[in-house]
């Protein structure tokens, strides 16, 4: 089911509300199973046929997990227990994610004609990611014992099982045990219509629209350099805007029950080096990658030859989350190359003075920015010889067609630049903090109310009208 539909925001999400606060006014912990239940309903809505391989995940990580937290168990037993659950919950994801592509591979060098097609599980690298960090943190005694409902509920909570953001136990599961947000607050669920407002109308009529003119250098044999040019960035900014639609769609929903999911998108396109950029971009992954894979490989604390290695060897294996293709694996590679780049800059280059930190700040921005694009290219191209294709046309200056078509890409494009880099995110117009636990203190105040409520009410009324038949988030296949 697709937060952007008639059926979720009039149907499933209403009946999944009203349930839980109902619920919520006889026991703590009824609402619990109910959102859980509601949850699963939702992943099987669309895909059916995984409901019994996420319930299977879910109870053997539960199981490992309570294993883990048990004192008893001798330090080698720890570590075979946690070393068991990782390698189950990589082997499911590797069966289901990888193996046709490892087929295709081993196919290509060896000459044999192998074949296997197997459906890939909607959401299962989020909940995979999930619950491997559980299990880790279960082994170093950063785990509470919990009630299975309460993890159930942590892994299939169905405003981030699709799609993110990537959640951690400490910050949900006691959230999930309060009785306070069992009971509505009308405050918070008028925030999250805001925020889920804002997010629709970021995915239906932003990243939807400009989705024809990423044709320009995607669909296109032999782009020109301006096509190609509008193509790329067509595409830059109809993933910034999908992404982060259904990131405050999630938030927004998930505020409706009373509680706060994490930020994972923070106006990315601002960053003014590509070690801002991680910082803004799919942050739970981030975060992910660094506590859970770059600090164990050593981080920065090998000298510096060792730090790149594991930047590299980290980005490599973050592009092959994202997808089972070499276009995937080239587009890690260069963000891991990139960073190295950016650590050795910083440590080779002093302090830029005063006077001239504010141009070294436009400049990494700008600079920082095409690189960005430059690799959105491998991410979207359907081969490593298309996106070269693609590159080499925006390299090449002199063959230009600028034509009508053209002309009205460039205008939206700048439009939508505009919108990137002027406009305040979500999260300034809202104030959301997750970490404090509030969000809209000024519409709380009664300042700016009229304007925000009327602003929300056009932004809502346009993205339910922008609503199309099927149009996914581009993160679902993920």
């Amino acid at each position: 089911m697709l937060f952007n539909s008639y059926p979720f925001i009039l149907l499933f999400l209403p009946a999944v509300l009203a349930g839980y606060f109902w619920l919520g006014r006889r026991s703590n912990l009824a609402p619990v199973i109910w959102l859980a239940l509601a949850s699963l309903t939702f992943y099987a809505i669309g895909s059916w046929q995984f409901v019994a391989l996420l319930l299977l995940s879910i109870a053997f990580n539960y199981g490992i997990g309570h294993l883990l937290i048990r004192p008893e168990l001798a330090p080698t037993q720890r570590k075979a227990t946690l070393a068991l659950g990782v390698a189950g919950d990589l082997l499911v994801l590797g069966i289901f994610k990888y193996a046709g592509f490892a087929t295709e591979n081993i196919n290509a060098l060896l000459g044999t004609h192998l074949a296997i097609h197997i459906l890939l599980p909607v959401g299962i690298s989020f909940y995979t990611f999930t619950q491997i960090a559980f299990l880790v943190d279960a082994y170093r005694g950063q785990v509470a014992a919990y009630a299975l409902p309460h993890y159930a509920l942590f892994v299939t909570y169905f405003p981030h099982l699709i799609a993110g953001p990537i959640l951690h136990h400490k910050d949900m599961i006691p959230q999930f045990e309060r009785k306070e947000t069992k009971h509505p607050d009308a405050h918070l669920m008028l925030c999250g219509v805001i925020i889920f407002a804002i997010g629709l109308f970021k995915k239906t009529c932003l990243a939807d629209g400009i989705q024809p003119l990423v044709a320009l250098a995607f669909e296109a044999r032999s782009p020109s350099f301006d096509q190609a040019w509008c193509g790329a960035l067509a595409y830059t900014f109809q993933l910034y805007f999908d992404f982060s639609g259904y990131s405050d769609m999630a938030i927004g929903i998930s505020l409706m029950f009373g509680i706060f999911l994490p930020v994972n998108f923070n106006s990315p396109y601002k960053a003014t080096s590509i070690v801002d950029f991680w910082r803004r971009w799919h942050m739970t992954l981030s975060q992910f990658l660094r506590d859970y894979l770059y600090i164990p490989l050593g981080g920065n604390r090998r000298g510096r030859v060792l730090r790149y290695v594991n930047l590299l060897v980290t980005m490599l294996l973050g592009g092959l989350w994202h997808g089972a293709a070499w276009t995937f694996v080239v587009w890690g590679a260069l963000h891991g190359a990139y960073l190295c780049v950016n650590h050795a800059f910083n440590a080779l280059v002093p302090d830029v003075p005063a006077l001239f930190a504010r141009p070294a700040r436009i400049a990494g921005a700008v600079l920082t920015f095409l690189a960005v694009v430059v690799a959105w290219v491998f991410f979207r191209a359907e081969s490593v010889a298309w996106a070269l294709r693609i590159l080499h046309a925006m390299a090449d200056p002199a063959n230009i067609v600028f034509g009508r078509e053209e002309i009205a890409a460039l205008v939206m494009i700048a439009v939508y630049a505009a919108l990137v880099w002027l406009a305040p995110n979500t999260q300034d117009i809202m104030g959301y903090d997750h970490g404090n636990r509030r969000v809209g203190e000024a519409l709380r105040a009664g300042r700016m109310r009229p304007l925000v409520l009327y602003a929300a009410s056009l932004v809502l009324a346009f993205g339910v009208l922008g609503i199309q038949s099927h149009s996914e988030f581009i993160y679902f296949r993920f």
